[in-house]
């Protein structure tokens, strides 16, 4: 073990952090390292700082050294611990004299393919009811000249000669810590193992080809737009033996002309005259499935919201479906007749003309009704 102390080692004050011990580490680790410091003593200093960041990166072996200096280590000792993100500082030390710690290439395992996604427009019955669709989109498919090869029908792919078929390039290098194994994708055939020397010509050696899909898909009662309905196995192929990966078709609803929808409700405005509103009437309400009567009570109010049950949207993943919320609004006449104007004058005489001031408004009332 060294005499000196360790915060002098590493250039650091007492109080200083674990982030600024590391940093000081990696410096000084990277000047003394002796594969690449001709110094005389760079092995020396470089076990020195090994054993001062072994020391202060560990909290209980600093305190005890803070408080009582070496004696205090006792059966701890003043070994670096590399337990500590080994492989971050490794990499941070070594990565610049060009080899990597644990990347190893990943020839033929097998791996899924891509996932697709496209975008399919509904109208608002269709996404209410459900409607089947017909879907045309591309992908890649087995090249039907090569079957896949990438090579010319009548040639083969031949093992490749840099790597002997392996698909990895090794090199050993000796360190202080003992021989370090980099391996590395083969730079030649790409990990494959294999070269093509006369691709196909219908692939150019991908052993892939673009194609057009049609499928016809079912798409469920109730969905909306953002809704994503999955086509398992029909993404872009896996790779050696992969498993396909899958298309996802992303819904988009075209909105209606009268209907709106709120969850699983429908929500429609409709207005009617003075008097329907005051002496009351019978009136057909458009739904989603066909016109319905609605009765409307004598002195309807701005506003008044009635619910037809079960004429909403069907559920998506339950039984049932949701409500039609019709929501009331008084049309008052912007032209009338002098037959017209003479009546209302009269009726106008009868009712008075002093307003009264309400404690509520009309947003008020309509979001009562319609839950908030």
């Amino acid at each position: 073990m060294t005499s000196r102390d360790y915060y002098e080692i590493l250039g650091v004050p007492r109080d200083a952090s674990l982030d600024e011990i590391k940093a000081a580490f990696r410096r000084l680790a990277r000047q003394y390292h002796p594969d690449v410091s001709d110094a005389p003593d760079a092995e020396e200093k470089f076990k020195e700082i090994n054993e001062a960041y072994g020391v202060l990166s560990d909290p209980e072996k600093r305190a005890r050294y803070d408080r009582y200096g070496r004696a205090g280590l006792g059966d701890l000792g003043g070994m670096p611990d590399f337990t500590m993100d080994f492989a971050d500082l490794f990499e941070e030390l070594f990565g610049s004299f060009g080899f990597g710690v644990g990347r190893r290439a990943r020839r033929r395992t097998p791996r899924r393919g891509r996932d697709l996604q496209m975008e399919v427009e509904l109208t608002f019955e269709e996404a209410v009811f459900g409607v089947e669709k017909e879907v045309e989109f591309q992908r890649d498919e087995t090249c039907a000249t090569c079957g896949g090869s990438g090579a010319e029908p009548g040639t083969s792919p031949s093992r490749c000669a840099t790597c002997g078929g392996s698909g990895e390039i090794r090199q050993v290098r000796q360190t202080f810590l003992g021989s370090l194994v980099q391996t590395s994708t083969c730079p030649t055939c790409g990990g494959s193992g294999e070269v093509i020397s006369t691709p196909c010509h219908t692939c150019k050696g991908k052993g892939l080809e673009r194609k057009t899909v049609r499928k016809r898909v079912r798409i469920p009662a109730g969905v909306d737009t953002g809704t994503q309905v999955r086509l398992p196995g029909e993404g872009q192929p896996g790779i050696y033996g992969g498993p396909n990966g899958d298309m996802y078709l992303l819904l988009r609803v075209r909105p209606h002309k009268f209907f709106r929808r709120r969850d699983d409700d429908i929500l429609l405005n409709l207005d009617i005259n003075v008097a329907q509103a005051a002496l009351g009437a019978e009136v057909e309400v458009p739904t989603v499935d066909g016109s319905e009567k609605l009765r409307i009570p004598a002195g309807t109010q701005p506003g008044k919201v009635f619910r037809l049950k079960g004429k909403g949207v069907p559920h998506l993943r339950r039984n049932g479906r949701g409500d039609q919320l019709v929501i009331v609004n008084v049309e008052i006449p912007t032209k009338l007749t002098r037959e017209q104007r003479e009546l209302f004058e009269k009726l106008a005489a009868t009712l008075g003309t002093s307003p009264r001031p309400k404690d509520k408004g009309f947003l008020d009332w309509l979001n009562e009704a319609l839950g908030g």
